[in-house]
């Protein structure tokens, strides 16, 4: 069984114990780990929400490591991060796949990040039918529809023409950390110097002019 690690702060008023996904919120940290459900979708989306009301001039951090999951999920997530006012920085981590990919490169351009042996794949979307013919035809053209706007997305973030976004996700396409910045996905693969930069950027380190 996987413990969530506790991190015991101490001040003048004693000691506090916070379990780690709370202490790294209190840095305006949200870690996507693992499957997009619509569990975790509405966890990222309850804490991106909390962060923006305490502070939406500071911009939120969204690490990822995640094989992707279920389209509405994520969709859910990428809207809320097109809604919120305050900047989000996207940062892979491991894997970025399938919808996991689409939220990496829907952050703020200019703060999309991987790491130097981060993986990213993006791919068409997988579903399946059963039922009546014309049940099946009516999931057909909606997995179609859910294809085309995946696609949009995609291409709106990276900057890549529609045909060749939906030339490349008619199969998997895997893609290193410097393959992404190519294609669009990341702006930047980290290093010492990127990740100095970040930290200077992360709130209460800003400099007053």
């Amino acid at each position: 069984m996987y413990l969530i690690p506790t991190v015991i702060e101490k001040s003048q008023f004693g000691e506090r114990a916070y379990d780690i996904y709370s202490r790294l919120l209190k840095e305006r940290i949200i870690f996507l780990g693992g499957p997009i459900t619509d569990p975790v979708a509405n966890t990222v989306i309850a804490q991106m929400l909390f962060l923006e009301s305490q502070d939406d001039t500071k911009p939120v951090y969204l690490y990822i490591n995640s094989p992707g999951g279920v389209v509405t999920s994520t969709l859910a997530i990428y809207d809320t991060m097109q809604y919120l006012k305050c900047e989000v920085a996207t940062i892979c981590i491991g894997v970025a796949a399938s919808g996991a990919a689409i939220l990496l490169a829907a952050g703020t351009k200019g703060k999309r990040y991987a790491l130097p042996n981060a993986e990213v794949m993006i791919h068409q979307v997988m579903g399946g039918a059963e039922g009546q013919a014309v049940e099946i035809a009516i999931e057909a053209d909606h997995i179609i529809q859910i294809k085309q706007k995946l696609n949009q997305i995609l291409s709106k973030h990276t900057g890549q023409v529609l045909s060749k976004i939906e030339k490349d996700t008619d199969r998997n396409l895997y893609m290193s950390a410097e393959e992404a910045k190519a294609y669009g996905i990341v702006d930047e693969v980290f290093s010492v110097k990127s990740k100095a930069r970040l930290k200077a950027n992360k709130p209460g380190n800003a400099k007053e002019s």
